[in-house]
């Protein structure tokens, strides 16, 4: 998760690769504009819009894109700390063009409409985006769960007889189990991208919650991250096997937090590609 100790592991990775503060903020701040993401092989025609979605809590800002023709399965996208932003935009349109309908959503809406930053350096920004990481928790986390697969099956773009997928960075990785145990009966499959606190020693840890799943689940986890919680894999595997559900769980040697968005201050194309071939092949199988 964006924290103190992945912001420094991350600083120690740029230092080594001899990016100036300067050259990072011309490289970031060109992969923001530009988002050169492969298109999907024999992509759909897709239609798009921002909306707002009902909650419990009040109206969240969202994007929907979906193939322009016929019904597809729903997926819902939890960002990472830095929120529905244009990357997260253009990763969710590019699953459209896959033959998804996707709703990728602002996590922080209680307090502000996205974007809440300008920046994916967590260092930044951490005085803003502390506080709103602080607003979220687990029956948040749950209620918008509802309230976004509720919207999700009320699209005629969206196949409600075909179990839906949902999918998290970072902070999201977690919402997506949250998603899936309270859910079951409409979560068919789930991607955690260097997720953070998947395994936590509280009551309430995230991983506890297999049980009550029946999605099928990918997780990718960043090697620092690894290397900051080894154990969390072995448990990862541990519980997933015990709940009798399908676990792809493999940690991606060279990628630190945050390698997946094309935004990232440690985006790497190579092992992001990777990544989402698996989340394709996850959700191909599970969705069918």
């Amino acid at each position: 998760m964006c924290d103190d100790q992945t912001t420094a592991d991350n600083t120690e990775y740029l230092g080594a690769k001899k990016l100036t503060r300067r050259q990072f903020g011309v490289v970031s701040a060109g992969a923001s504009l530009a988002m050169l993401l492969p298109r999907a092989v024999n992509a759909q025609a897709v239609s798009e819009r921002d909306l707002d979605v009902t909650t419990p809590d009040g109206v969240a800002d969202c994007y929907f894109v979906h193939p322009s023709n016929g019904a597809h399965p729903g997926v819902l996208i939890w960002p990472d700390a830095f929120g529905l932003r244009p990357a997260k935009r253009q990763m969710a349109k590019r699953l459209a063009e896959s033959g998804y309908s996707v709703l990728v959503v602002n996590p922080y809406y209680r307090s502000q409409r996205a974007p809440v930053v300008n920046t994916t350096n967590f260092a930044e920004v951490a005085d803003v985006i502390r506080p709103l990481m602080g607003t979220l928790n687990a029956e948040t986390q749950v209620a918008d769960a509802k309230a976004f697969v509720s919207f999700l099956d009320s699209q005629a773009s969206v196949e409600s007889n075909r179990k839906m997928g949902t999918m998290g960075y970072c902070m999201g990785g977690p919402f997506t189990m949250r998603t899936a145990a309270s859910l079951p009966d409409r979560i068919g499959a789930a991607a955690s991208f260097h997720g953070g606190g998947l395994v936590t020693d509280q009551p309430d840890s995230p991983h506890l919650l297999a049980p009550q799943m029946t999605a099928h689940y990918l997780f990718a986890i960043a090697e620092n991250d690894d290397e900051n919680q080894p154990e969390a894999k072995d448990v990862l595997r541990a519980t997933f096997a015990q709940a009798g559900l399908p676990a792809e769980i493999e940690v991606y040697a060279g990628a630190m937090h945050g390698w997946c968005p094309p935004d990232s201050t440690v985006y790497h194309e190579a092992l992001a590609e990777r990544a989402w071939s698996r989340l394709l092949a996850l959700f191909e199988n599970a969705l069918a």
